[in-house]
């Protein structure tokens, strides 16, 4: 065990016991979700299910583990080379998908996809499970993100988008989400990886104090 011997020696025996027994999904391996997966599996959480259908582009070098030297392949496979215990599943995250698979086998779901009415779809389905960022991109602040109520988010024009859809389609539930309320500085998808990057190791890091929460070790 001296590969996670670090993680150990933070969370104690028997909370790492709880993380390695853990099941995740996530959904989209670009620049938040290839961090997301990075950090949780380097933990030691390695019962993980990853779904893209997409191929690494030129344009994804920038911010997304994997991206470099492996242009024009499945995003899934490169990174199953890299993480040999996950399991992968290469289809198009759609409402079609959403609706027809089963959600209820993991502890949680990690939604790393940046598709309004997908989003609002998942929110809808499994929001008790499911933890989400609003859109990493056009910001270059790292120590802005947050991690708070859908509803009192600010100065983000996509995760307003959500906020008006579940709301037209009646949920009013608490549900958090990891934002950044810093202005887009650009129109389009303009992205920065220490900013990217950060949304991922965010959810890893909500979604590992979620699983040892009911059990937290004296060593935390």
């Amino acid at each position: 065990m001296q590969k996670y011997a670090r993680s150990i020696m933070l969370f104690g025996e028997e909370n790492f016991k709880k993380i390695q027994k853990s099941r995740i999904l996530i959904l989209g391996l670009g620049g938040v979700g290839s961090f997301a997966l990075d950090s949780l599996y380097n933990t030691g959480l390695t019962d993980i299910l990853v779904v893209d259908y997409d191929v690494y582009e030129e344009s994804n070098q920038n911010r997304q583990l994997g991206s470099v030297g492996n242009i024009g392949r499945s995003k899934v496979e490169v990174l199953q080379e890299k993480y040999p215990k996950i399991v992968i599943l290469e289809k198009k995250i759609d409402l079609n998908w959403i609706n027809s698979f089963d959600f209820e086998p993991f502890d949680y779901i990690l939604d790393c996809i940046d598709e309004v009415l997908t989003k609002i779809h998942l929110i809808l389905k499994c929001h008790r499970k499911l933890l989400s960022t609003s859109g990493s991109a056009k910001r270059i602040d790292a120590s802005k993100l947050e991690y708070k109520s859908i509803w009192k988010t600010y100065n983000d024009p996509f995760i307003r988008k959500i906020r008006k859809g579940l709301k037209k389609r009646g949920f009013i539930g608490e549900y958090k989400v990891v934002f950044s309320p810093q202005e887009p500085l650009c129109e389009l998808k303009g992205s920065f990886e220490g900013v990217t990057a950060s949304f991922g190791l965010m959810l890893s890091s909500i979604a590992i104090q979620k699983i040892i929460s009911k059990n937290v070790s004296k060593n935390i």
